[in-house]
């Protein structure tokens, strides 16, 4: 099942596959809630009950796109909305604009419903300064590595893993940079937390 974006009646609806066996996650938002269907649970939550969104980076080995917003709200399970979906065993698809294109409307249904929620961007403080200061000891342990290996004129290893590490700081810093925990207002959406047009 393909994910989509699309107008129906009133809303706006957007449907992804979390996982390869599982369900699809379908979403609607109608003119006063947000609907939602995973499997055989479904609810509604009315904007004005929504507590807290979070969008985040979240890439994935077979998907270096993939971006989350999650929505919380009183008695009811965390909902997580994907702009990447399921397609095969070896495959994940990307469905930039209609994911951008809902989470958009629904910060502007929140908006009208004048809905006191709480912006977030990015992961967990903890979780992302924790694996920020990992991932720089580990740097600067390759590059120490990279010292030794000139020192003793191994040039051939040393340029093996400078290339490495060149990945590894692009691929860390470009997550890092993304996750950066913060507020955001829900009329001016992180652009590096959309996916790009």
């Amino acid at each position: 099942m393909n994910t989509e974006s699309a107008a129906v009646g009133d809303g706006i609806t957007y449907t992804y596959r979390p996982s390869l066996l599982g369900s699809p996650w379908q979403f609607r938002l109608g003119t006063h809630d947000l609907e939602w269907v995973a499997g055989r649970h479904s609810g509604r939550i009315a904007y004005d009950q929504i507590r807290r969104v979070r969008m985040s980076y979240r890439p994935t080995n077979m998907q270096q796109q993939r971006f989350m917003t999650e929505v919380w709200a009183d008695g009811m399970p965390k909902l997580q909305i994907v702009s990447s979906s399921w397609k095969s065993m070896f495959e994940q698809e990307r469905f930039d604009h209609a994911y951008a294109e809902f989470v958009t409307a629904l910060h502007s249904r929140m908006i009208e419903a004048g809905t006191p929620a709480e912006y977030l961007q990015g992961g967990h403080p903890l979780i992302i300064w924790t694996g920020f200061v990992f991932f720089t000891a580990v740097t600067l342990g390759m590059l120490w590595l990279v010292v030794r290996a000139l020192q003793e004129a191994v040039f051939g290893g040393a340029l093996f893993i400078a290339v490495f590490v060149a990945l590894f700081v692009w691929r860390g810093w470009n997550y890092f940079n993304r996750n950066r925990p913060s507020v955001y207002r829900p009329d001016a959406l992180p652009p590096l937390l959309l996916p790009k047009p």
